[in-house]
């Protein structure tokens, strides 16, 4: 049964702090303790949370200390045994999730666990939906915003790459662990000759560690034989219980192999025609490939956006967002736009290069954010003159002069692209004929451009200009990538595009609620004006 934790609302008699020496009081008061207890254990809705709890039984153990205990992993970086000692034995702890008296309320490990199976379970079964620390972090990052009086128009966006708990493995590690998977859960009473020898100590090591480089298409050959064998005898039993193993063995096959058409076995395919969404482990069916600049990796993607007025006395995570990292960067920021712009009304929005879509200055356009790129993607044309020396009107697309100084006879716009036309002896003697979109016609001299150039065009030269300030206002934002991986995003101890999400939702709000305790303990330096000079002297008001 769901009940809300107001117990902490109760001053308490037997409280520790009523035998505190007085100076040993004042010193917690200076702690983070209160800080948390006040601005986030406090805030904590937990209403959200009803929908794990039936409407009878005994009562849930408090949802604010459950969640609060899951910020605190991340935010010490910590394993679970070290989370329930500081649980069980550390005041401060006690003091921030609002209990007074050590040993006050008694907490298991399987209650931590069944909570977290009970938050991927719903997130699981309703994918559609935001999962349900999605809204405490908002919540959170609202609240420390209006506490801290931190702007949230100007927000600047990046991705990172990250591993599940998985290995970097090749195709032929990969087929074998495929097939120990599905050996194991063939009953042995079911199992062929060939599929018992793969569970032997030697059929490891022959197959992934006495392999010569020549050896490796007959090595993969054989696995992937193997992995059919195993197949077929799971569909031969029927069981529900391996359809897991199944749907991995049917998606490793069609994914790594061809069928040979005389004898119907599989046959690798080459490397090249491995697409990237491809199974990179038996034990993580969504975790992908990408090669984001000298980096290759099998795993995620985590795109974060974060607040950065340089006003503002320290900056806020607003938006996370896990992907499989094939996904494109662009792909994921126009998807979540929208919820941006609901959360924290964003009107500026600080990118790199990878950002540059149709897709996100569409979305950007119709939520009234305006779009700022470090760069572009794609090369700059270098054999043509460029498009921003014609001279085209902003309202109508239509060339109005030339870079020679000619004016068309002729303009318009239709099919896509803006057109004009030049008497032949306009263009017969300029000095950029050979650079020019001219092409010489019977009549006239008629130049086409396309709309999507001359908006590209425009907005490279665009980014030229604001280069500097675009690229000032993104960099920090490397920075909480660092912060982050230094706290185990880099390589998450969990399994699955949905604990990816859960795990890494958790990190930035640790991020957000270890900030503003800085902040609130007077860690981050006043932004004030610039000093004078050296030597400048002072005006002091009467």
């Amino acid at each position: 049964m769901f009940r809300t934790n107001n117990d902490h609302n109760q001053a308490s008699i037997f409280g520790s702090t009523q035998f505190m020496d007085q100076r040993v009081a004042k010193k917690l008061e200076k702690t983070w303790a209160p800080i948390y207890y006040e601005y986030v254990f406090r805030k904590i809705d937990e209403t959200p949370f009803a929908v794990l709890y039936d409407t009878i039984g005994q009562p849930n153990f408090p949802v604010n200390i459950l969640l609060s205990l899951e910020y605190f992993k991340h935010m010490k970086d910590c394993n679970d045994l070290e989370l329930m000692d500081s649980y069980n034995f550390d005041y401060l702890v006690n003091h921030a999730l609002g209990l007074r008296t050590l040993g006050e309320l008694n907490l298991s490990e399987r209650t931590l666990y069944n909570f977290r199976r009970r938050v991927y379970d719903f997130c699981v079964e309703n994918p559609c939906e935001d999962d349900l620390l999605f809204g405490p972090f908002i919540d959170l990052v609202n609240g420390f915003a209006g506490e801290a009086g931190i702007s949230l128009d100007k927000q600047r966006v990046d991705t990172t790459l990250f591993m599940s708990n998985i290995k970097k493995a090749g195709r032929l590690s990969l087929a074998y662990d495929v097939l120990v998977k599905g050996v194991k859960a063939i009953p042995e009473g079911n199992l062929t000759e060939a599929l018992s020898n793969v569970l032997k100590s030697d059929f490891k090591t022959d197959v992934l560690y006495r392999s010569k480089a020549q050896e490796k298409d007959s090595k993969l050959a054989q696995l992937l034989k193997l992995c059919n064998e195993a197949l077929q005898v799971l569909i031969s039993l029927a069981d529900i219980e391996t359809m897991e193993e199944v749907r991995i063995l049917r998606r490793f096959l069609k994914e790594q192999s061809t069928r040979d058409e005389k004898t119907g076995e599989p046959v690798p395919k080459p490397n090249k025609e491995i697409e990237s969404g491809s199974l990179q482990s038996a034990y993580d069916e969504d975790a992908t490939y990408r090669k984001k600049g000298d980096v290759a990796q099998s795993g995620y993607v985590l795109e974060i956006v974060e607040t950065c007025d340089k006003g503002n006395p320290f900056q806020l995570i607003t938006d996370y967002a896990v992907e499989p990292n094939n996904v494109a960067d662009a792909t994921i920021l126009g998807d979540r736009m929208d919820t941006i712009h609901k959360n924290t009304g964003c009107t500026d929005m600080y990118g790199d290069g990878g950002f540059h879509s149709e897709t996100v200055h569409q979305a950007a356009e119709e939520k009234g954010i305006n779009i700022h790129l470090t760069n572009m993607t794609g090369t700059e044309p270098t054999k043509r003159i460029p498009v921003t020396e014609f001279d085209i009107d902003e309202n109508t697309n239509e060339i109005t002069k030339c870079p020679g100084g000619h004016v068309p006879t002729r303009a318009a716009v239709s099919g896509g692209q803006t057109t004009a036309h030049f008497p032949h002896g306009a263009c017969a003697n300029c000095e950029f004929r050979e650079q020019c979109y001219s092409k010489t016609q019977v009549k006239n001299n008629v130049v086409r451009i396309s709309l999507k150039t001359v908006k590209a065009s425009n907005e490279r030269e665009k980014i030229k200009e604001d280069q500097k300030e675009n690229t000032s206002m993104r960099a920090g934002i490397e920075g909480t990538n660092s912060a982050l991986k230094r706290k185990g995003q880099d390589k998450l101890d969990v399994r699955g595009i949905t604990k990816c999400r859960m795990v890494s939702g958790l990190k930035t709000a640790a991020q957000n609620i270890k900030r503003f305790i800085k902040y609130k303990q007077g860690g981050y330096k006043e932004k004030t004006g610039k000093k004078p000079p050296i030597g400048t002297p002072m005006l002091i008001c009467s």
